[in-house]
Formats: C-alpha cells, structure tokens, sequence
C-alpha cells in the first residue's frame, strides 16, 4: 500500500528558469513571459553573491548569461545587480538585469504564483548556501500560504535548508541513477523527488509513491514523453516549451 502522500502545492505544469529559451533565463522577464502561457509555477536557479544576497544564476560564472565575466560569488550584489542578463539571448531583451530573490518573491506573491526553487550552491559552498536561502525563502514567505519548494542536487545544500527552515518543504534532484538517492531523498526529509526524465517510468513514479513522496521530472519538451508521464502519474513536468504545453492539461 502507497504511504500517504503530503499536500502538494504545486501544479504539474511548471516553466524552467521562467520561460528559460523564449526569453533569458532567470529573469523577471522570462517569468512574465511564462504567466503570460497561461503557466501558475515556475523554477528558477538561486545562488549567493558575495555579500550573500540570494539572486537568481544558474552558472557559477556570469560569461553565459551576461555581458559580464567571472565567478558570480566574487561579486557584491550591487555590482550583479547592474550587469546586462538580456543581451545575450537578443536584443529585446537589452538590459534585463538579473533578479534578487527578494524581487523574484514579490513578483510571484502579487500573482499567486508558485515556485520550484532550485539551490545552486557555487562549488564548495553547498551547505551554507541552502542555509541562506532557507533563511531568505522563510523571511519572504512568512506568514503565506503558497512557501516555495526548496530543491537541489547537492545533498549538503537540501541539510542546510532543513536544519534553518525545517517548514518549507524539499526536493533532491537526480539526474542519474546513482545508489542510495532514494533513501537521502528520505533522509532529508524530502516532499519529493525530481529526476531527469529520462530516468522516470511508470515503475520509479509507484516506487516514490509508496515511499510517501512526489515524482516530478525535468527538462520535457516532447510532446510524446509528455503524454506518457501524465498517463503514468507523473506530479509535475518542468518545461522550456511554455508555447506547446497548455498548463492546464
């Protein structure tokens, strides 16, 4: 028999790093982008700068996604906050800066939207990122309703966020089938697990099912593997093709 599974605030729907390839990624054009599909739930990438502000990267360098260069967390956040995060997708986007946590929080909160939020620890500050992001996270969300998932491939980071804000629930990612994911999954108190599809089947859904834990998936933007996981229980499905999902299906 399947252990009972916890209140899930999420939709299945869910657009990564906003509307990550229409528009730059982890921008706060990117999620306008993404509401405006119709999408309710978005992920999104969160590390620290210097002066550990929590804003929104997902490399550890700024050369992809910037017209800047170097490694994000050699940077105070006043000088981040003025880099160029648009250009580089098109020009459209010229200027688009990268955003805070705390504006990413407002924005989402004046729209009833809600939020994977995946804890990208620059390499070697795994455990004390997830625990200023936890402190962040709790601080924007007190007193709602709608707290974000906490998610992260680094286990030290998912340790942190629950030994600072053991409330807001959390997610391991798994991109491969490495041993013993499922019981650190347990472990740390996870609400979920989101894997790389393609290591998702009907088969791992009952599986995290049973364990009293949701099954979600990333990146899917083939319609036919789309399909497939819904008809086989899927909880949630991160995107880049906010323009050929309906979130409702």
């Amino acid at each position: 028999m399947s252990a009972a599974l916890p209140p899930w605030p999420l939709p299945r729907w869910i657009a990564h790093r906003g509307a990550g390839t229409l528009a730059p990624e982890n921008t706060l054009a990117a999620f306008r982008l993404g509401a405006s599909f119709g999408y309710q739930a978005f992920e999104c990438d969160v590390k620290l700068s210097a002066d550990d502000v929590p804003f929104l990267l997902h490399d550890a360098t700024l050369e992809r996604t910037t017209n800047d260069q170097g490694r994000a967390a050699d940077r105070p956040w006043s000088e981040l906050s003025r880099v160029d995060a648009g250009s580089w997708h098109s020009p459209a986007y010229a200027g688009e800066p990268p955003p805070s946590l705390q504006a990413i929080a407002a924005w989402l909160q004046a729209n009833g939207h809600g939020l994977d939020l995946e804890i990208k620890p620059t390499p070697g500050d795994e455990e004390r990122t997830g625990r200023i992001v936890a402190a962040e996270a709790q601080r924007l969300w007190a007193g709602r309703s709608d707290p974000p998932l906490l998610s992260s491939f680094q286990p030290e980071a998912l340790a942190g966020a629950r030994d600072t804000a053991p409330a807001l629930a959390r997610a391991l990612l798994v991109d491969t089938d490495w041993p013993g994911w499922l019981q650190m999954a347990q472990g740390l108190d996870c609400v979920a697990v989101i894997t790389n599809h393609a290591l998702m089947d009907a088969t791992l859904i009952q599986r995290l099912h049973d364990a009293g834990l949701r099954a979600l998936v990333y990146t899917v933007n083939d319609a036919d593997t789309a399909a497939r996981l819904v008809s086989e229980g899927i909880d949630g499905i991160i995107t880049d093709a906010v323009d050929r999902f309906a979130p409702a299906a």
